[in-house]
Parts: C-alpha cells; structure tokens; sequence
C-alpha cells in the first residue's frame, strides 16, 4: 500500500508520518509539502528502517500537475496541507481561499483522476461556528471565520467524489501537545511555554470560552488507523474534551502555583464552541485512554530544556 500525506511536514503530519512508517503493511510514504511554515523537524531524527519507506517532495497543493504525477499510483491520499494561522483566524481572506478551499479543490481533482482509493480530508470544527450548545456530525456547519468557512468550502468539493472513492472528513478539534513540529500558536501548547520559560500567561478576553480539544497522540493514532480500517465515507468529529480557557489556567496554576497572568481584551465575551467527544469515529477506531488535564500537563511541562 502506497500512501500520500498532503502538509507531512506540518505539526499533525510529522506525527502522522511517524506512526504509519511503523506499520509494516505500506510500502512508502510520500510526503507532499511546500514547507512554507518552515519548519524542518520531520526530516530529523528517523530510524534507517524507517526512513527509507518515506519519500519527500517539496510542492505546493496549488500545483495540480504535480499532484497529479505525485498519486499516480497512490493507494490512499491523506490531506492535512492547509493554511492554519492560530488566533488570527480572520485575517487574510484571500490566502484561506487559496490554499484551504481551492487547494482542496485541486486535491481531490488529482486524487480523481489518478484513481485514489481512499481521501482522508483533516477538516476542523471551526466549521460549526459558534455554539453553546454542544454540536456533533448531524449539526449543519455555520462557520463565522475566514478560516472555517474556507475548510467547509473544501469539504464541499470534496463531497461529490463520495460516489467514486472513499472519501472521510475529518473535523479536527484544536491540537495540543509534544511534538518536533509543535506549534507554539496553538492555545495550550503557548500557555504550557509562557508557563514555563515566563511564569506569566497571556489570555485574550475573559477566558470564559470553551474549545474542542484533542492531544496530538491521539490525532495521529486515529488518522494513521484510518489507513488500515473499514469506514465508510462520511463526515467525522475527532475531539477528546472540551476546556475552558479558565480551566486550563487553574490545571496550570495546580503545577505552577507561583504563575501569573494577564487578561488582554478582558472586557471581550469571545466565541465558545463545545464538540460532543462521543464522536462517531469512535465505533471504528480506538482512542487510547488520555490521563487527567494536569497529568498531561505535567508531562508536556518536563519536555522542554530549561
């Protein structure tokens, strides 16, 4: 089995690279990314027996004729190159809809007519919009951000190909969590270096809204076992839990008693949005046990240097 990962090299791909290079059943790996967020860790650090079934090419998703020659062959195409720029999410309209709803576009094209058997698209939940009422798969999507209305304009042209392959839209809660390829934008994996390198965390707003989160362990466990397990093409939720920013405060400030912090905007009410964690994907793939908020924190904690 041949494999494709759109943004290998991101921070969810790296992961996801990691965990399918074991798996003795795929016979190569092709990463597939412009490298545009520079970040260059995926290429360290690989074990010979590994490294010699992953392939990279530098090329841009925009790039359809590259696409094209790069799944030829391609058994499954996992799609995770896309433009994610944590909080600013309503900035730069036009680089959203290049990237995330007309580079979908483009995927699923070459994934068409190279014959792919199987599309996985990581969507986001930032797709429902804002709620606070607790949203699952059958909740119809209201996006209220550049961002997610760009992923959803993906999912629809991803939509149509379900009568010819496989296709599973994943929506993706907010990612956090050690990684070589961490992002330090994501909210929790900044407050977890603000904690440690400042003793002082910055919090937009009032720190009352709510998010839809899942750790990176298990992002990348549940997507590599989609390579491998029967489902059938749909939409599906990936979250674990729901936090409030306040509760990630207070599991902070149970470690680190002595911590600071500083409300920006406080005034500011921002969007809260809540995603069932008895998601649908569960009845197909297992997600593995996760300890408490602080536990996992404590851990985070002790991977940095100094």
């Amino acid at each position: 089995m041949r494999i494709a990962v759109t943004g290998g090299a991101g921070y969810v791909g790296t992961e996801l690279v990691k965990q399918l290079a074991v798996n003795t059943d795929l016979e190569e790996i092709i990463v597939y990314d412009n490298l545009s967020r520079g970040n260059y860790n995926l290429f360290l650090d690989y074990p010979l027996n590994i490294s010699q079934k992953v392939t990279f090419v530098n090329g841009d998703i925009l790039d359809s004729r590259k696409l094209e020659k790069i799944f030829d062959g391609i058994d499954i195409v996992y799609h995770l190159a896309a433009n994610v720029t944590t909080p600013y999410a309503n900035t730069d309209p036009h680089l959203y809809e290049q990237v995330n709803h007309w580079g979908t576009a483009d995927v699923g094209y070459s994934a068409e007519k190279a014959n792919v058997k199987r599309l996985v698209y990581l969507s986001s939940v930032s797709v429902y919009g804002a709620s606070v009422e607790m949203v699952n798969e059958s909740t119809i999507p209201d996006p209220k951000t550049y961002y997610g209305i760009s992923k959803y304009r993906g999912e629809k042209h991803l939509e149509p190909l379900m009568d010819k392959m496989e296709v599973l839209i994943v929506r993706c809660g907010n990612v956090y969590g050690y990684s070589h390829s961490m992002r330090f934008d994501a909210v929790i994996n900044r407050f977890v270096f603000e904690a440690n390198f400042f003793n002082r965390i910055s919090i937009q707003g009032d720190g009352k809204q709510t998010r839809a989160f899942i750790h990176i362990d298990t992002a990348s466990r549940v997507l590599s076992d989609l390579a491998v397990t029967k489902i059938p093409s749909g939409v599906y939720n990936m979250v674990e839990a729901n936090y409030m920013i306040l509760n990630l405060l207070d599991a902070l400030k149970e470690i680190k008693p002595e911590m600071e912090f500083l409300f920006v905007d406080q005034h500011l009410t921002l969007r809260t949005m809540k995603v069932d964690p008895e998601v649908k994907l569960r009845a197909f793939v297992p997600f593995p046990d996760r300890d408490t908020l602080q536990g996992q924190l404590r851990v985070f904690l002790k991977h940095f240097s100094f």
